[in-house]
């Protein structure tokens, strides 16, 4: 089997330890994360994590398994990219003076897409939204004219089709 990137969305009831022996799942069987991130979920009181990883579909069903057996865990399911629609969001903090005297920087973040914003005396700020790739592009048009601090987010995604989560948990209460 091949290594693919996969998507984990896990719906969890929000309790302190869960996401240390999440992690402690993908370290056990050395499988990296590449991107996390936990937030409120569409359902109230639940949280979800996308955990985005790259390996085989028997180690991520494996690592799925293993997690739903966590008491806390509700339901885990996993996506392959061409079944979720992502993105990721980075901000760009760059010397004010470019803004000024570089004409190619401002034409560089009206390509991109960018946002600016703040612009201080010192520095400006820019924002990006997008896929990977996206954001990868203009860091490295950025580069060259010195990039004072970068900072990228985890994946968020939602699936192509219909998570079965909402009438699990009608269920699950009724």
């Amino acid at each position: 089997m091949e290594n693919k990137t996969f998507t984990i969305s896990v719906y969890s009831e929000n309790n302190v330890g869960l996401l240390n022996r999440i992690s402690v799942i993908f370290l056990k069987r050395h499988i990296n994360i590449l991107s996390l991130n936990v937030s409120e979920s569409e359902i109230e009181n639940v949280s979800r994590f996308v955990i985005v990883v790259d390996t085989t579909e028997k180690w991520v069903k494996n690592i799925v398994g293993q997690i739903e057996k966590q008491i806390e865990v509700i339901k885990a399911f996993y996506h392959i990219d061409e079944e979720t629609i992502f993105l990721e969001s980075a901000i760009f903090k760059i010397n004010s003076s470019l803004l000024f005297d570089e004409r190619q920087i401002q034409n560089i973040i009206k390509e991109s897409h960018s946002e600016m914003v703040t612009v201080s005396r010192d520095f400006f700020v820019i924002s990006k939204t997008g896929r990977r790739s996206e954001i990868d592009e203009l860091y490295a048009k950025l580069k060259p004219f010195g990039i004072m601090q970068f900072v990228r987010s985890g994946r968020i995604s939602v699936s192509k089709e219909k998570m079965e989560i909402t009438s699990l948990l009608e269920e699950l209460q009724s």
